[in-house]
């Protein structure tokens, strides 16, 4: 059985990394050092250390945080779609919800951090293989065309690494949510049973 104390430290951890992703979403973490974000937090370094050993290992444990709770509402809505078609729709809006409060600062950030940019594209990955089996079942179901999707799922993913990459970003302006909304509605109506 855990002991009171121990849950209160388990909130508290949880407390604190979900404000500091809300920082982090809101300003990036470029520039600030780790005495920046003990006196934001209203917390004390030896507070911050004992979630991750530098400012570094923070951000990755933030980023790791922040995936974890989209993964989790992401896939909570798409539980909740019981028509195929509808899915890629109902998926690829709760990630832009999920990313909307990521500012333009953050998500370069991460980009230009190797350990965060790799997370970011892990979370990708997952979400491009996820993409493909609504397409499956969605075609099964009579749903969707009959198509390739092996190819769609492969022309999602590649949008989606360029939207992780702020290549999409920098070419339309749009933001990753924005994208990442557009895209649903592309692959929705051209994979639209006639």
């Amino acid at each position: 059985m855990t002991s009171a104390p121990v849950r209160r430290g388990v909130a508290r951890r949880t407390e604190l990394l979900d404000a500091l992703v809300a920082l982090l979403l809101a300003e990036g973490f470029a520039s600030f050092t780790l005495d920046d974000l003990a006196a934001r937090l209203h917390c004390s370094k030896r507070t911050l250390y004992s979630i991750a050993g530098s400012k570094e290992q923070l951000v990755r444990t933030a980023v790791v945080h922040f995936f974890r709770g989209a993964t989790a509402a992401v896939e909570d809505a798409v539980a909740r779609e019981p028509d195929p078609a509808a899915r890629i729709t109902v998926y690829l809006q709760a990630v832009a919800v999920a990313l909307r409060p990521a500012s333009a600062a953050i998500l370069d950030d991460v980009a230009s951090f190797p350990p965060a940019a790799e997370i970011y594209e892990r979370n990708t990955r997952a979400a491009a293989r996820r993409i493909r089996e609504f397409i499956d079942e969605g075609v099964a179901a009579g749903a969707f065309r009959a198509t390739h999707t092996g190819f769609v799922a492969d022309v999602v993913a590649s949008t989606m690494v360029r939207i992780q990459q702020r290549q999409v970003a920098a070419a339309t302006g749009l933001s990753d949510a924005e994208a990442y909304a557009e895209l649903a509605a592309l692959v929705t109506n051209g994979l639209a049973a006639p």
